[in-house]
């Protein structure tokens, strides 16, 4: 009994071993069987599918939505007189049909197009009723019968257009003879010899990105891009790309007027014609600022001078009243602001020398609307007054108690 015991045990281990592969066997059978039956059920379903009638395609109800272009197309092209012109987009029909010319080769629609293209003097009309209201995307679209999107792609596309191209006919350097002109008018309006040009910056309201607004803040809390540049009765150069929060003479450093400056002009072989600027610039060769601390004939001096700044600050009136978007904070992205301002000031000097107006209720409405955004420089005194203000309440408070 002893010698079969191995071989009862083998015989155990074989039934055993079998026991399992028929059990597995079975599983792979079981699985076989429902796949095909799962294949088989969807295949009748297909085929079920197949007899019923497809559902009919979803029609779309317009193709392009009907929007009304009256107020464009028969009240402006065929009402309006040239006041009506100059309120509305801020330049005389005349003047309008120049800046088409001047845009044409930019901004012209395509020969081949799907819909029917909006003309070119309807896409520069958007644009400059944009700058000019400050309105935004929507009021615009309903006011011109075009969709906000398309309002936005005209006036991304005449800025992007205009920096790249006519700007630099509009804002350069003046030659020598253009700066011996400037000079012989600031000398007979202001008794300053050989001065060509007046030098100051002010801050345009800005929607900044958060991730980086610190950077824009100014200082009096917003945020903004600062405009430097310098002018005669129009600008001559400008800088629109550093932010709000930059110093006043980083400012000044990164401007191209600072890079390029051995290039202005002079009156001799080494006389350089001058720029007058504020206290907060530095005194260079080319660059002229007051005294401090000045003696009597000293402070003759910074009178003379400081009477040729109006100049500037006029200039920038004139600006903002005329493209009142740099008054408020505009709905451009923040990438794209400095292009809009250079194109403000582009706009600005061809509307100066076709010899357009700017109207006294314009002025009126920016000087009013532009003290809810006082520049930083007029701001330390208010700050400085509220402060005194507060540390005065509390010292007389404690006297009293």
């Amino acid at each position: 009994m002893e010698s079969l015991a191995p071989v009862m045990k083998l015989v155990v281990l074989l039934a055993f071993h079998l026991n399992v592969t028929q059990q597995r066997n079975v599983l792979l059978v079981q699985n076989i069987i429902r796949k095909r039956r799962a294949q088989r059920a969807f295949l009748r379903h297909m085929a079920r599918l197949s007899m019923l009638p497809l559902p009919p395609p979803i029609a779309r109800k317009v193709w392009m939505k009907v929007r009304d272009k009256d107020w464009w197309e028969r009240v402006v092209l065929l009402e309006y007189t040239d006041v009506e012109w100059t309120e509305n987009f801020r330049m005389r029909r005349q003047t309008f049909m120049k800046l088409c010319a001047l845009m044409q080769r930019y901004m012209a629609p395509s020969d081949v197009s799907v819909r029917t293209p909006v003309p070119l003097t309807m896409r520069v009309a958007i644009v400059l009723y944009k700058l000019g209201s400050g309105a935004d995307y929507n009021f615009i679209s309903n006011q011109f019968g075009v969709h906000k999107s398309t309002v936005k792609k005209f006036v991304y596309m005449f800025c992007r257009a205009m920096v790249q191209g006519p700007m630099e006919q509009l804002i350069r350097i003046p030659d020598e003879t253009q700066a011996q002109e400037i000079s012989r008018g600031f000398e007979e309006q202001h008794h300053m010899p050989q001065i060509m040009g007046v030098i100051d910056r002010i801050h345009i309201p800005i929607l900044a990105p958060s991730d980086v607004l610190q950077d824009f803040i100014n200082e009096k809390n917003w945020a903004s891009y600062v405009l430097q540049a310098v002018v005669d009765n129009t600008f001559w150069s400008i800088s629109c790309e550093t932010p709000g929060g930059s110093r006043d003479e980083e400012v000044l450093l990164r401007s191209d007027l600072f890079q390029r400056a051995e290039l202005l002009p002079k009156v001799a072989l080494d006389v350089r014609l001058q720029v007058v600027g504020g206290p907060s610039y530095p005194l260079l060769d080319w660059l002229l600022k007051g005294y401090a601390n000045a003696t009597a004939e000293e402070e003759s001096f910074n009178i003379y001078l400081n009477s040729l700044r109006d100049t500037v600050e006029k200039t920038f009136h004139m600006l903002k009243s005329r493209w009142r978007v740099l008054l408020k904070r505009s709905d451009f992205h923040f990438s794209f602001s400095p292009t809009a301002i250079a194109t403000c000031c582009a706009l600005h000097n061809f509307c100066q020398r076709e010899g357009e107006h700017v109207s006294d209720s314009w002025m009126s409405y920016a000087k009013d609307l532009d003290a809810f955004f006082p520049q930083p420089w007029a701001c330390f005194f208010c700050h400085f007054f509220v402060i005194f203000g507060v540390i005065l309440c509390i010292f007389v408070t404690l006297i009293l108690e």
